[in-house]
């Protein structure tokens, strides 16, 4: 097995585990809600086929809806990120000369893109997980609060989690 593989697969782990045995249970005056899980998407590399991307967001956004007890919320909120996620790669990568990297981690496309990458794509992953939970425009003002606070929440973590393991070799 390559060591990309290995990688992802101990990735998919730990976020799961961190999301259903830590982060379930952190919500901040049922507002802001962090959901570090699709942060596993976003690393995956450049390189990989679409239909495993997509594959692999539905795996991962199914095995939180059983540990969540809600039917698809996650799933299809993943696969969506998923398609974000090629379209905003296929957008800005080749703009910025990143065609040689082999994955968007911070320490890697640097600050600026990884940022804007994590906020974009979370803030539509999130965006789209509240109102198919939600349902109903009636809430809308109170589902779009939850959908900024939570994403900022997630971001943060994410950056904290991409300073932690940012390895100082790859610096731009």
């Amino acid at each position: 097995m390559s060591r990309a593989i290995i990688v992802n697969i101990i990735r998919f782990v730990v976020l799961v585990f961190i999301q259903v045995f830590l982060l379930k249970n952190i919500t901040l005056y049922n507002l802001s809600t962090p959901y570090l899980y699709i942060l596993f998407i976003l690393l995956l590399p450049f390189e990989i086929p679409n239909i495993l991307l997509f594959l692999l967001a539905f795996i991962i956004g199914l095995t939180v809806d059983a540990f969540y007890n809600t039917p698809g919320l996650h799933a299809a909120s993943c696969v969506l990120l998923a398609f974000a996620r090629v379209l905003f790669i296929s957008i800005t990568v080749q703009k910025d000369g990143f065609d040689n990297e082999p994955e968007p981690t911070l320490s890697i496309m640097g600050f600026r893109w990884f940022f804007t990458y994590a906020v974009i794509l979370t803030l539509l992953h999130h965006f789209f997980l509240f109102n198919l939970e939600v349902f109903r425009l009636s809430e809308i003002q109170y589902t779009l609060t939850r959908v900024v606070l939570s994403a900022a929440f997630t971001v943060f973590l994410m950056l904290i989690s991409g300073l932690l393991f940012y390895r100082s070799k790859e610096r731009k």
